[in-house]
């Protein structure tokens, strides 16, 4: 069975939620403020947990990056009003594995909670080690080394990076990434996937003569170890 941790202080949402996930066959769990959210997060088990950024003591950022500091790999699904590219890239950064902004639909949240369980359970069950040119995946453990040297990557960055060496050589557009990585569609006016492909490109490629991560100018990004003549570094 699916267990749900829903940290969230507005009663309303919270019995729209519970009711709706309980019905669909899952366990519920509620705290109202950070500091019970967080308690009940490092005593209990959970397959994912979903997060209210704005919250009575703790906030969601604050819970989030406690949550990951204790080594603790649960999914955390954030559930906020707070829908700008920069709110979004600072949840992700503390560690949040997806972001839905409120208001939203009821089946977008469930089909969200599964998709994250089930992709979280094949990761889990992988033992795969990706080798490209000197970039090595650890698809176990979740790392990466780039020249034997360890790369510090964030959840969201990880998850974008094993996608990227999972389809070598392939020019992947912003909407697919966005569907792959994100599971399902942010707004499509955000530049989350840009901002997070810097993100990536600067780390694997720092000191590295050959760089890895290619713009297509118009169609999105492609991963290999030779640029073509109309990609760009």
């Amino acid at each position: 069975m699916i267990k749900i941790l829903l940290i969230e202080d507005e009663p309303g949402l919270v019995s729209m939620i519970a009711r709706g996930l309980t019905d669909a066959g899952m366990e519920v769990s509620v705290a109202a403020d950070g500091e019970m959210g967080l308690e009940m997060a490092t005593k209990y088990d959970f397959s994912l947990i979903i997060l209210d950024i704005m919250l009575p003591g703790l906030n969601g950022i604050q819970i989030c990056k406690e949550i990951r500091k204790k080594g603790n790999p649960v999914c955390i699904l954030m559930l906020t009003a707070l829908g700008s590219t920069e709110n979004i890239v600072t949840g992700l950064d503390s560690g949040a594995d997806d972001y839905l902004v409120k208001p939203f639909k009821f089946p977008e949240l469930e089909a969200r909670i599964r998709t994250l369980v089930r992709r979280t359970k094949s990761l889990t069950n992988s033992n795969d080690i990706i080798r490209i040119a000197d970039l090595e995946v650890d698809t176990t453990s979740k790392t990466a080394r780039r020249n034997s040297r360890p790369l510090n990557l964030t959840a969201t960055e990880y998850r974008l990076l094993e996608y990227f060496v999972q389809h070598p050589n392939r020019l992947l557009s912003r909407i697919e990434i966005l569907e792959h990585v994100w599971n399902i569609n942010f707004n499509m006016g955000t530049n989350v996937v840009d901002v997070y492909v810097n993100y990536l490109r600067k780390k694997i490629d720092n000191g590295s003569s050959i760089k890895l991560i290619h713009t297509v100018f118009g169609m999105g990004y492609i991963l290999k170890e030779e640029p073509e003549n109309e990609a760009s570094n």
